[in-house]
């Protein structure tokens, strides 16, 4: 059989994959944990240290992402026949700046107070290191049906550290979690500042809001993530 006939031959196999068959559910599972963009890639870390003292700044974040990351895998990957070579950086960047500038100004429009505290994180968006990798290592090459799942997969991943994160700092930090739209549920009743007072069981710690103890938590969660599953320890 020539070479020729076997290209064809993977060329319609190729083509005629189911969208959720084995491979392409891996796309989704993968980022959660054997390839999360941040525990084991160590990528987008600056937004993960920076904005997650609120669990509400790290849900509209990661929406944000999610967003960005799904528009700019399917749209890169639809023009990836049309695309150069010698200006695909380029082209990339500008379909991520343009979904970027719909994400803040949707921010500004609904949520300010929101928008505010996220402040120039969000216009970095632009410059993650998980969006663009993932556009030039599997949108440029792939489909768009893969490409919306890769980028939903890397987006849950990226957003599963930030929630978890988040939680840890804000309940330990401020003794509260915040939800958007709904302002923040304390976990502890104001009637017992007076008890507090006197040498309660808990008074908040204000190092947890600090950036240095969010790389401590992910530092944890890394470590739990590789006593878990061993084959993510690198070899010395």
């Amino acid at each position: 059989m020539s070479t020729e006939v076997k290209e064809v031959e993977k060329a319609v196999e190729k083509k005629s994959e189911p969208l959720f068959s084995k491979k392409n559910r891996k796309l989704l599972s993968d980022p959660l944990n054997d390839s999360n963009p941040i525990t084991v890639q160590v990528l987008g870390i600056c937004s993960a240290l920076a904005i997650t003292v609120q669990l509400q700044q790290a849900v509209i974040m990661s929406l944000s992402v999610l967003f960005v990351m799904i528009g700019g895998n399917v749209i890169v990957s639809l023009l990836r026949n049309a695309i150069p070579d010698r200006i695909r950086i380029i082209v990339q960047l500008v379909v991520i700046a343009a979904l970027v500038i719909i994400v803040n100004e949707v921010l500004k429009a609904f949520l300010p107070d929101i928008s505010e505290k996220l402040s120039v994180f969000v216009g970095l968006i632009i410059t993650n290191c998980i969006i663009m990798g993932r556009l030039e290592a599997f949108a440029l090459g792939n489909k768009p049906g893969p490409s919306f799942l890769d980028a939903i997969g890397n987006a849950m991943g990226y957003a599963w550290i930030l929630l978890a994160v988040s939680i840890v700092r804000e309940i330990f930090g401020s003794g509260a979690i915040s939800f958007p739209g709904m302002g923040q549920v304390k976990f502890f009743d104001p009637d017992w500042s007076g008890w507090m007072a006197n040498g309660g069981f808990y008074e908040n710690n204000n190092l947890m809001i600090l950036p240095p103890m969010a790389l401590v938590v992910v530092g944890v969660i890394i470590w739990i993530q590789r006593a878990r599953n061993t084959k993510l320890i690198e070899e010395n």
